[in-house]
């Protein structure tokens, strides 16, 4: 039985001139056997290992397509993805156009999200941290009804 992997943690990296950006080393391994790097939710990126993204494409796709606002989060989720490769020193490639998206220029973070990595323009991620931060009582309510 393998254990499945658990991305957790909070990293403050940089995007080189490139777009290359280094990976934490304790989640490479994970990635290295292929990854997916898609639009985000809140002007960040998504990066999943390859398995979990075959996972939530497969459930994108059963959606149905006569709702306007499933075809709307399937193309923002799929017709951005793009299929990354770490290097030997632990880098991807983060393709001009989801930068673009991310708003990301140099500073990022990388947030480990269970089975996603996200990743944000570091002064958003603050801004969004400081905000939720703010609202973690009312956060924790909601989450009292949902569990």
């Amino acid at each position: 039985m393998t254990e499945k992997l658990m991305f957790i943690g909070e990293y403050s990296l940089t995007v080189d001139e490139k777009g290359r950006l280094s990976i934490p080393v304790k989640y490479r391994d994970s990635l290295s056997r292929g990854a997916v790097v898609t639009r985000g939710l809140d002007s960040s990126l998504f990066l999943y290992t390859e398995k979990e993204w075959k996972t939530l494409a497969e459930k994108l796709a059963a959606l149905p397509i006569s709702r306007a606002n499933t075809r709307a989060f399937s193309r923002l989720m799929l017709a951005g993805a793009m299929d990354v490769e770490l290097d030997r020193q632990g880098r991807i490639i983060l393709p001009d156009y989801l930068r673009e998206f991310a708003g990301i220029h140099k500073k990022v973070v990388v947030a480990g999200l269970y089975n996603r990595l996200e990743i944000w323009n570091e002064a958003s991620w603050l801004n969004y941290k400081k905000q939720t931060e703010k609202g973690s009582k009312d956060i924790a309510e909601t989450l009292d009804q949902l569990i």
